[in-house]
């Protein structure tokens, strides 16, 4: 439909309850959902080595509003490929997992141990940034071969791999099924808005977001089913979402300058992107 407001849901909740609360409706957004990343059918969770959050950005996506941890959206939109809304930004429980029965017990346990992650995204950085207090940085093992957030939690499910980084619904799939979670790894997540989109229409979005994330807080157990929309249908039957928590949660507070250069210097400290930061400067690429 010509004119839509294109919306990727990014693994959380508010979402879906915007639709059911008719929160969009109410604002007078006309809207369509588009699952970016595919979680479902696992189609865009196997990328491979090194293609992660970043890279669907660098690629382009399709739609008008999407989200990623703060770190890749900060440089994808330093790079120019849309820009980061800084009116807002998020907060994702996020850990490293290992089976029940794994020697490793503690975050010292991990040196040398390859932990999945995905490249350049929430996983990436944020076990870098967990496990610094504990391991020497040569002692932080980074494995990227074993694809996005639900590839690598069937992964550990399965058994192929010994320690694995995961964040929203496979977070608290893991603990339901009694994996172990060795350190926690909470991270920001921002928001991505397309050069063309009508910022009217994003004003609305998050308008009708920021009444969804009011209706988490109060009540979550009425809203945890929504998970079950973006896990494969392998697990389906399987997962009990009266389990799991509230997952990420909106923070109506400013994306400033410091913590826009701040994060830049980290991730310039750590070598992570080879090919530099992107040129735009803050007030080009973010959103106030």
């Amino acid at each position: 439909m010509a004119g839509e407001f294109v919306i990727a849901p990014h693994m959380r909740l508010h979402e879906w309850v915007a639709v059911e609360k008719g929160y969009f409706d109410d604002e007078g957004l006309v809207y369509a959902l588009e699952d970016q990343l595919k979680s479902a059918t696992n189609h865009i969770h196997d990328l491979g080595d090194r293609v992660g959050a970043y890279q669907t950005f660098e690629k382009g996506r399709t739609s008008d509003v999407s989200c990623a941890c703060h770190w890749t959206v900060n440089v994808a939109a330093a790079s120019g490929h849309g820009k980061l809304y800084g009116r807002l930004y998020s907060v994702s429980p996020c850990g490293i997992f290992v089976p029940a029965d794994s020697d490793i017990k503690t975050p010292e346990d991990l040196a040398n141990v390859p932990i999945s992650v995905g490249y350049q995204s929430g996983s990436h950085y944020s076990t870098i940034q967990a496990l610094e207090p504990f391991l020497k940085p040569e002692e932080i093992n980074l494995s990227f071969s074993d694809g996005l957030l639900f590839r690598r939690m069937e992964h550990m499910i399965d058994g192929n791999i010994p320690a694995v980084s995961l964040f929203s619904g496979p977070y608290y799939f893991m603990q339901q099924l009694g994996f172990r979670k060795v350190v926690d790894t909470t991270f920001m997540m921002a928001a991505m808005v397309a050069e063309d989109s009508r910022m009217d229409d994003v004003e609305k979005y998050f308008a009708a977001l920021k009444r969804a994330q009011c209706d988490i807080d109060l009540r979550q157990e009425l809203y945890t089913h929504y998970y079950r929309e973006e896990f494969p249908e392998r697990f389906k039957d399987q997962i009990d979402t009266r389990l799991f928590g509230p997952g990420e949660r909106l923070v109506f507070e400013e994306y400033s300058k410091e913590v826009f250069e701040e994060s830049q210097k980290w991730i310039d400290e750590r070598g992570i992107f080879e090919n530099g930061l992107g040129e735009r400067s803050f007030d080009e690429a973010v959103i106030l």
